[in-house]
């Protein structure tokens, strides 16, 4: 069962998704979880369930479609 990220991991994938982008690219994405301690795919899993919620409050569809935020 995966271990839900410590608030200083935390600190750093807030600060990465509101100031730096809330669509890393697999380079930024690996810089991340390099940074954080967590792996590839749980920093994915939390960007995209990060992103779902930030679209959900801002009032729009869950799911991403053609226009870029």
């Amino acid at each position: 069962k995966p271990v839900p990220p410590t608030d200083e991991q935390l600190e750093i994938l807030e600060y990465n998704f509101c100031k730096v982008n809330k669509h890393p690219d697999p380079t930024t994405l690996c810089l991340i979880a390099a940074e954080t301690g967590l792996s590839e795919e749980q920093t994915l899993k939390w960007f995209k369930q990060r992103l779902a919620e930030w679209r959900k409050s801002e009032g729009l569809p869950s799911e991403t479609g053609s226009v870029r935020d």
